[in-house]
C-alpha cells in the first residue's frame, strides 16, 4: 500500500521526527525503517526549533514522537509551537501518561491526533506511590539520614503503621486502581473520588466511591493521582488542608501543580499534615525549601516510571501509535482531546 507523506499527496515512505533519545527500545525503533523515514533531534533549544519550523526545516515530517525530557530541546508543546509546526504533520506521539507538556486541544484545532502511555506506567508508578506513602507514614527520612551520619536513629519517634488507615484516592484511573490493589495487603481501607464512578470490574478491591470533600475530611492517607489541567492546578490549597483530618499524610505521583506547595509547607509545619511523599513538585526541578528543610517528607526527583521494565514498556507503546499512524493513520492510545475531536481514530481520513 502507499504510505501518506501529508504534503505531497503518497510516496513510498512517511518521514518521523524524534525529539530525544530511545533509550532502550532500538530494535523496535529501527524496524520503523521499514515504512518511515526516521530522523531525530537530540539536542537545540526552543528558539531554534521555532525558526527551523518557520524555516521550512522540517516540511514532510508526517509524525512527531517526542521524550518527556524534550521539553529541554523544544519547550512545551504549546500553541505558540503547536501553530508553526508544518502543515504535514498530523500525529504527535508523546512519551508518557500524563501529557500536560502537549496542548492536545491546539493539536486538535490543527488537525493533529496526539497519543500518550497510558496502563505502561501503572505498575511503576503505583508501586513508587506505596513506597512513598510508606515512608510518610513512618517518617523513613530521619533514621535512614542518621544512620547515614553516624547517629544510628537520630531523633526517630513512635511512626504508624498503614493497617486500618483509610486511603483515599484522587484520581482512579489506571495508576490509582493500582495503588488500591498495592494497597490493600497493607490492611488498609480504600476510598476515591473520581470524575465518575468507576465501574464494578475495574474497582476490584471495592473501593467506596466519595465526593471530594468527604475524601479529604476523611482520609488518614490522601494519594494524588490526577492529570494536571486548567481544573486540576492548584487543586489542593490552603483551604483543602484545613478540612483534612490533623495528621493526615499526603502522597503526590501525579503532577506537583496540583498541590500549592506553600500551603502544603504550612500544613506540615502546623502539624496537620504528618507527613508527604512526594515524586512530583509545583516547579520542577526548583523544590520549596520548606520541603527541603522538613525531615518529615519524603522526596524523590520524579522518578516514578524510571525503571528499565517501564521505560521499554512506555517506548514500545509510543512505537506502536507511530506504526498504526503510518500504516493506518489511527492511534492506538489517543489521548481524550483528540478523542473528543474524531481524531486518532481512523475515522478522519478515509484512505
Amino acid at each position: 500500500m502507499s504510505l501518506p507523506n501529508g504534503v505531497n499527496g503518497y510516496h513510498a515512505k512517511a518521514v518521523i521526527l524524534l525529539l530525544g533519545q530511545i533509550m532502550l527500545a532500538h530494535e523496535e525503533w529501527d524496524s520503523l525503517r521499514a515504512i518511515a523515514e526516521l530522523r531525530q533531534i537530540g539536542q537545540g533549544n526552543r528558539d531554534q526549533f521555532l525558526r527551523d519550523c518557520e524555516d521550512g526545516v522540517f516540511d514532510g515530517i508526517f509524525a512527531i514522537s517526542r521524550t518527556y525530557d524534550s521539553t529541554e530541546i523544544t519547550g512545551r508543546f504549546d500553541q505558540e509551537l503547536v501553530n508553526v509546526l508544518p502543515t504535514s504533520v498530523k500525529y504527535v506521539c508523546h512519551n508518557g501518561a500524563g501529557y500536560d507538556s502537549v496542548d492536545a486541544e491546539a493539536c486538535a484545532a490543527r488537525g493533529i491526533a496526539v497519543s500518550n502511555t497510558p496502563g505502561a506506567v501503572d505498575a511503576s508508578t503505583a508501586s513508587t506511590a506505596i513506597w512513598l506513602l510508606l515512608g510518610a507514614l513512618r517518617r523513613s527520612h530521619i533514621p535512614s539520614t542518621a544512620l547515614r551520619a553516624g547517629n544510628w536513629r537520630g531523633g526517630m519517634e513512635l511512626t504508624h503503621d498503614p493497617e486500618n488507615k483509610l486511603l483515599g484516592i484522587l484520581g482512579m484511573g489506571g495508576i490509582g486502581s493500582a495503588v488500591a490493589k498495592r494497597a490493600v495487603p497493607f490492611g488498609m481501607k480504600i476510598q476515591y473520588h473520581n470524575r465518575k464512578q468507576v465501574s464494578k470490574d475495574k474497582n476490584t478491591v471495592g473501593a467506596v466511591y466519595v465526593g471530594f470533600e468527604e475524601l479529604l475530611r476523611t482520609s488518614d492517607v490522601i494519594s494524588v493521582h490526577l492529570p494536571l489541567n486548567a481544573s486540576t492546578r492548584g487543586m489542593i490549597g490552603a483551604r483543602e488542608f484545613d478540612m483534612m483530618k490533623p495528621g493526615v499524610v499526603l502522597v503526590n505521583t501525579a503532577r506537583g501543580p496540583i498541590v500549592d506547595e506553600s500551603a502544603l509547607v504550612e500544613a506540615l509545619e502546623n502539624g496537620k499534615v504528618w507527613g508527604a511523599g512526594l515524586d512530583v513538585y509545583e516547579k520542577e526541578p526548583i523544590i520549596h525549601e520548606g520541603l527541603m528543610a522538613n525531615e518529615n517528607c519524603v522526596l524523590m526527583p520524579h522518578v516514578g516510571t524510571a525503571t528499565l521494565e517501564t521505560q521499554r514498556k512506555m517506548e514500545v507503546l509510543v512505537i506502536d501509535n507511530l506504526r498504526l499512524a503510518v500504516l493506518e493513520r489511527r492511534l492506538k492510545t489517543p489521548v481524550v482531546e483528540s478523542r473528543d475531536s474524531g481524531l486518532g481514530t481512523g475515522e478522519e481520513v478515509k484512505l
